[in-house]
Order: structure tokens, then sequence, then C-alpha cells
């Protein structure tokens, strides 16, 4: 499978806030929704989450559970303060952790999550034994993961849309990393070489909304590495990628808004 690129993980300049003000609406915040649903029924005393960005689910497993102590984190400096802005002070940690080399004594955890992070893990296999390593007995890792890329229409039409600007298909980035990832035998492999044998594989099918086309060719443009790899080659081309994307998103649009079909894998592994 591609592995990021050196851009692929950039979160850099103003992306954050962008990527906060409409990727996290129209993309992420339906599913953390349901991973706060489904911690809560776990009721957990203490939470990790890796991969955590601007804490869209930080945030949402603090409403769900606020007694619960939790630690969200993040290699993105800027992404973290983001999500301490949007959540706030109170019972949360933010740390900046590598997924793959977590910092915590073995078994401190209820539950581990993490969400639209692990695509871009260089080794999940080691991410995944990291998150076993800290949870204890009975304790849950769950992870959100896109399904195939023809299956979230949104991000495919905009892909498509801006890789055909660029000749060496620097566009496609969606389709090179957060899309990659969706086989289950894949994922069940890779959980069960990290030593979990006790695994449940869910597609969840929900729509991404946006107020416009426009708004969701910003998000997906504007606030992604997609960003940083076109300015690379030359700034002038994010409006033109933007533009060319929320004229691929139109035929989308209706009189309530932008929508379109998404769909991704809500996995629990148990130790």
């Amino acid at each position: 499978m591609t592995e990021a690129s050196s851009t692929d993980t950039v979160f850099a300049g103003s992306i954050p806030h962008v990527y906060d003000r409409y990727m996290v609406p129209m993309l992420f915040a339906p599913y953390a929704r349901i991973v706060a649903e489904r911690a809560k029924a776990i009721a957990p005393s203490d939470i990790l989450e890796t991969a955590a960005g601007t804490g869209v689910v930080t945030q949402a497993l603090h409403e769900a559970l606020p007694d619960a102590r939790i630690t969200a984190t993040d290699l993105n400096p800027p992404m973290l303060e983001q999500a301490a802005r949007r959540v706030g002070p109170g019972s949360v940690r933010f740390e900046e952790v590598n997924a793959q080399q977590l910092p915590f004594a073995d078994e401190s955890f209820d539950l581990v999550v993490c969400q639209f992070g692990i695509m871009f893990f260089p080794d999940k296999v080691q991410a995944n034994a990291e998150a076993r390593r800290v949870l204890r007995s009975g304790g849950k890792y769950i992870i959100v993961i896109w399904d195939r890329v023809d299956r979230n229409v949104a991000t495919h039409a905009a892909g498509r849309a801006v890789a055909a600007l660029f000749p060496s298909d620097v566009g496609a980035f969606y389709e090179r990393i957060p899309f990659r990832y969706h086989d289950q035998d894949a994922i069940r492999a890779d959980l069960a070489a990290a030593g979990f044998d006790r695994i449940e594989i869910e597609t969840v099918e929900l729509k991404s909304r946006a107020a416009s086309a426009r708004d969701a060719a910003i998000g997906l443009v504007q606030g992604t590495p997609m960003r940083s790899e076109i300015e690379q080659r030359d700034p002038a081309m994010l409006r033109v990628a933007t533009d060319v994307a929320a004229e691929a998103l139109k035929a989308m649009e209706g009189p309530d808004g932008f929508e379109a079909p998404m769909s991704a894998h809500i996995v629990t592994a148990t130790k």
C-alpha cells in the first residue's frame, strides 16, 4: 500500500482553520457522534485518543462522558492547538505524541480511539500493538477508517477534478492515502498481527453535508494536505483547483445545500 509522502501529513499554515471550519462538520462530526455513543455504552474512566486532529471526537467524547479522563494526542501541534480551543479547559489533556510510540504505561486506558488517523501511520501494526499495550484487560480499541474512495462521492469527485489539472496526478491525494486502507481483510490482519483476536467491523454509510458545493470544495482542497501539494507547484493554482472542485460538486447541491454519500468502517477490537 502507498504510504504517506512528505506532504500527505502536513497540516500547517491555515489548513487547520479551514479543516476545522469546513471539513469537520461535513465529514468528521457525523462519525464522531457515533464514536461518542459507542464510547458512552462502554463507560470508560480513562480514554486515549490518537490522531485527534482538531478535536471533533475529543469534544464528542467529553460531552458524552464528562467525568472520564481523556488524553487527546496528535503529531501536529497546530491541530492540537485548534482542538484545545474547541474543547476548552477541563479534564481533557492534550499531548504531542506519536501513535506508534506511546509514552504511556501498560494498561493505562479503558478505551483507545482513532478516527480517520490510522491510514496515515507508516507502521499500522505497531500503532495497533501500542494501542493494545496501553489498554487494560477487556478494554476497547475503536478505529474509524474510510471505505473505498468511490463510496465517498464528494472526495472522489473533487480529487479527480483537481488531479486533471496536474499531469503528475498530484491532485489525487484522496486516492493515494486516506482511502487506500479500506480492505477489511487487511485491517483484520494488521489487528491480529498486533495481538487482537476479537475484532468487529461495521460499514456505516452516512451523508456528508455542507452549506454549498463551494464550501465543500474549499474544505476538500484548502483544508487538507492537498493544499500543500498544490502550493508547492504553483500557489496561484489553489484558486483554480478550488473552482474546478466546486464545479464538479455542483451536481450534489440542492435547495437545502450540498449533500453526498460517504462510507466508513467502524472497527472495534477488544483486548
